[in-house]
């Protein structure tokens, strides 16, 4: 059992992250960061959660970049091969569902 308050989580560099559950090979991440990741391609699908802060996300659609302004309580669901990048707007907190070892 664990209670995290994930509004107090920080890391000691961006996208650090604590390990909350890995259930039959999907993780469950809580991710802190201030700067942008890089664009990627998950090995599946991914569930990304805002929960606090604000998150310029970027996707590609049939080649096309697109964005979204993602804000706390907002997810976003990438589904196998979409191509995106996060990019907080200061610092955010993000709930980070995937297969294990994914990008």
């Amino acid at each position: 059992m664990d209670i995290i308050r994930s509004k107090q989580f920080t890391a000691d560099r961006a996208w650090g992250a604590k390990d909350i559950a890995n259930m039959n090979g999907i993780t469950t991440r809580l991710h802190w960061t201030d700067q942008a990741y890089k664009w990627h391609v998950n090995d599946g699908e991914e569930v990304f959660v805002v929960l606090d802060g604000v998150v310029d996300m970027h996707y590609k659609e049939q080649g096309i970049e697109q964005s979204v302004l993602l804000e706390s309580g907002d997810i976003f669901y990438a589904s196998i091969g979409t191509e995106h990048v996060a990019s907080p707007i200061g610092e955010a907190r993000i709930l980070v569902v995937e297969s294990e070892g994914s990008v």
